[in-house]
């Protein structure tokens, strides 16, 4: 990937779900959630604060997340759907 984030912006790829329900039921691609979790592909260098300070990052580059349903912006690079989003849109870190 020829992009990198600037400040505290995050890349990140959607982890997908299973296309059946825990009933076995095929929930069809209109009717499914998009997920609230996935991989960071690329992290910015982190914000930078009112004196001039770079704050670090909390999450890096492979890390798996949580962030919120209507977080970041989708975008196309490299030909492969992705979310920019701030680092505060990040709920947490799947261990």
């Amino acid at each position: 990937m020829n992009f990198k984030p600037l400040h505290d912006r995050v890349v990140v790829k959607r982890i997908d779900t299973d296309e059946k329900s825990s009933g076995g039921i095929i929930i069809p691609d209109t009717a499914k959630e998009k997920p609230s979790e996935g991989e960071v592909l690329a992290v910015g260098p982190g914000e930078i604060t009112d004196d001039g300070k770079s704050k670090p990052m909390n999450v890096k580059k492979g890390d798996k997340i949580l962030f919120g349903k209507w977080s970041g912006t989708e975008v196309k690079l490299d030909g492969q759907d992705v979310l920019i989003m701030k680092e505060s849109d990040i709920m947490g870190i799947l261990e």
